[in-house]
């Protein structure tokens, strides 16, 4: 089995994006930027870009600024979601989400600017020539935009409204606001190791819809401890998930034929992904499901 050096990874995922902050004027607004994406997560997006770009030949240097940008972008999309507008969260990762730690209004400016942050890294990287840089950032734009990750969020809002009762709403959904920003990351490592940039993307919706489907999971059945926020939330929310649908059992399976086809997916790439296998492996753990089953 391979063995990921997960957390040196992380470290310096963190130690890259600690220093784009300090690039940035001091206050209010960077305490708050500082806190939304410092203050923890695993960091699986800038992690599956690294593996990809590794498993393909690339360099980690070369994909470090392309992680980043991924990352900015998802700590944004986290600090508008638990807007009292959007999902009104209390707390994300374990403590005070950003807006009940400082205020709407800083969170929602810190969230924009993380947004405009993750396009200068990506725009300022010296990895690849001019060309190469300008397809990533149209990558990033249309998989955070009305596309990809956006327009699943608004699908989201808006699925209590519609009662939807039909699994390919829900798909599409998680397809476009968890799976576009996981296709990007790969797509971004792709290009970073100079490969074919659509090589992983079946991959990637399977990873996407396995991944919500889990987290769709861990939200009823997980604890506190797991989410590092209140269970649940997503059900007194009204919000379309795969245990209202289908129900616990079926849920569960889902998962396991999800998971069956990302490895076989991955493994009929034309370069051995053993990074990206065992990093998803990881991503798509179900033990502590199992546990408070």
């Amino acid at each position: 089995m391979t063995t990921l050096p997960l957390d040196a990874w992380r470290r310096e995922v963190n130690a890259s994006l600690k220093q784009r902050l300090a690039n940035l004027p001091e206050g209010h607004l960077l305490d708050a930027m500082d806190y939304a994406l410092l203050g923890g997560g695993k960091r699986l997006r800038p992690l599956l870009c690294l593996a990809t770009c590794l498993d393909a030949g690339g360099l980690q240097e070369d994909a470090l600024d392309a992680a980043c940008a991924v990352e900015m972008i998802h700590c944004y999309s986290l600090i508008h979601d638990d807007l009292p507008c959007m999902d009104d969260d209390d707390e994300r990762r374990g403590k005070p989400s950003l807006h009940r730690a400082f205020d709407e209004a800083t969170a929602l400016l810190a969230g924009d600017a993380l947004q405009s942050l993750a396009f200068a890294t990506l725009a300022a990287s010296e990895s690849g020539d001019a060309e190469t840089r300008v397809s990533m950032l149209r990558e990033l734009a249309e998989a955070s935009g009305a596309c990809g990750m956006a327009g699943g969020q608004m699908l989201d809002l808006r699925a209590p409204l519609a009662r939807t009762n039909d699994l390919s709403d829900l798909k599409a959904m998680q397809d476009k606001k968890t799976g576009a920003l996981f296709r990007c990351a790969l797509r971004l490592g792709l290009v970073s190791a100079r490969r074919e940039r659509v090589t992983l993307d079946g991959f990637a919706a399977n990873l996407g819809l396995a991944f919500q489907l889990a987290d769709d999971l861990r939200d009823r059945l997980g604890t506190r401890e797991i989410l590092g926020k209140q269970p649940g939330s997503d059900e007194k929310r009204g919000k379309l998930t795969w245990p209202d649908l289908v129900g616990i059992d079926e849920a569960r399976r889902a998962l396991q034929s999800f998971r069956q086809a990302c490895e076989e997916q991955l493994w009929a790439v034309d370069f051995e992904p053993s990074r990206l296998s065992r990093l998803t492996s990881i991503a798509l753990s179900t033990d502590d499901l199992v546990a408070v089953g």
